[in-house]
């Protein structure tokens, strides 16, 4: 992956080294560089992404055992990852792959000895690995609070208190049970999120229904375009809140430890906001709807043969059957045109020019390859 990262990326990071010229909108020239500013990806490929295992944070040195931590731990900065490369790769060679693997371990990396952004100038896991609504919010809530709520109210009951939820016009119903829905989406998350405190309230304790609260509380402050000093202590003193209250979720024996990944990256919040702006800015919905475009529909169209090829040539096919239709639209229309020439009085002697308001094509949009 870091070997295509790299060869995708070179002309980027030649931007970021020497500069380039870049035109505004009112074609003005600029010369401008490409720093990394933020990367959109799941946990997963954070971690991928940043060389570090799945037991160490993509962007702090917190460790599994640390990321329940009610505190920021050290950013994982670039120069850190480089030592540990280093010192890995001085015990053992990455060629002896069985040695390099326990060399690896317990600097909690992940094998990548030639990060791709190793070479980009002012790159820094900890700075361009942003949090993202999706993955970190509402896929956390999904993953992490609904399962606390069945748990301590049990799954029949939890169940029960949805389908009593009188909803309004335009929200989500939940009819059937909640608890065995698969293959959930992040409208579906969005709309659980609106009664969650709803159907638990009078059925937990106060202390287990303020952190469920504070935590959802955190993502919704998050997700605000724009932010103040007042805003940003808000969304801190929503997470703090939680920490303070978590206790009661492991009293009623939902959770034995806080080894959750997703967990400790919420330390990071506050901090990306301060530096890069509104975390709402990072959505992975447009890439994701993208990739439904680009891979999912054509792998339908497709005769499950030959997919990778298949795959790399659909948007060729695609843009030629679009000029293919745009052509014999407008022939169509022209030859159309003609036709009512032909009608017209044969004593006129003035020409009559074609009927531009009937004669158009309709709003033809080039697909995106």
């Amino acid at each position: 992956m870091h070997q295509a990262l790299n060869v995708v990326s070179s002309p980027l990071k030649t931007a970021a080294s020497v500069g380039m010229k870049m035109s505004d909108p009112g074609g003005n020239l600029h010369y401008c560089f490409m720093p990394l500013a933020a990367w959109i990806a799941d946990t997963p490929k954070e971690n991928l992404l940043a060389g570090t295992s799945m037991k160490a944070s993509p962007v702090t040195t917190a460790t599994a055992k640390e990321f329940g931590d009610a505190y920021q731990h050290p950013p994982c900065t670039a120069v850190n990852m480089f030592v540990a490369i280093c010192t890995a790769c001085s015990q053992s060679s990455p060629m002896d792959y069985k040695n390099f693997l326990k060399a690896i371990k317990w600097l909690q990396l992940n094998s990548i000895v030639e990060p791709f952004w190793k070479l980009w100038p002012l790159s820094d896991p900890s700075e361009f690995i942003t949090p993202e609504v999706l993955y970190h919010f509402h896929q956390m809530f999904w993953d992490h609070d609904v399962k606390w709520c069945i748990t301590v109210m049990g799954a029949v009951e939890l169940d029960f208190h949805f389908s009593l939820i009188q909803t309004l016009v335009g929200y989500h119903t939940f009819n059937k049970e909640i608890s065995k829905l698969k293959q959930v989406t992040g409208h579906d998350h969005c709309a659980v999120q609106h009664y969650i405190i709803a159907a638990v309230a009078r059925s937990v304790l106060c202390n287990f229904l303020t952190a469920v609260r504070a935590l959802l509380d955190f993502h919704y402050l998050s997700q605000v375009p724009l932010f103040t000093s007042q805003s940003i202590g808000r969304v801190a003193s929503a997470l703090q809140e939680f920490h303070d209250h978590k206790g009661a979720i492991v009293s009623w024996g939902v959770h034995t430890h806080w080894q959750i990944p997703k967990l400790e990256l919420l330390q990071s919040v506050v901090p990306s906001i301060c530096q890069l702006g509104a975390v709402i800015q990072w959505l992975a919905d447009i890439t994701k709807h993208t990739h439904i475009e680009e891979i999912k529909v054509p792998a339908r169209a497709g005769n499950n043969q030959n997919y990778y090829s298949q795959i790399i040539c659909h948007p060729n096919w695609l843009d030629k059957c679009f000029h293919f239709d745009l052509v014999t639209h407008i022939q169509w229309h022209v030859n159309e045109g003609m036709d009512n020439d032909n009608d017209l009085d044969s004593d006129s002697d003035e020409g009559q020019e074609l009927d531009t308001e009937k004669v158009h094509l309709p709003d033809y949009y080039t697909p995106m390859c």
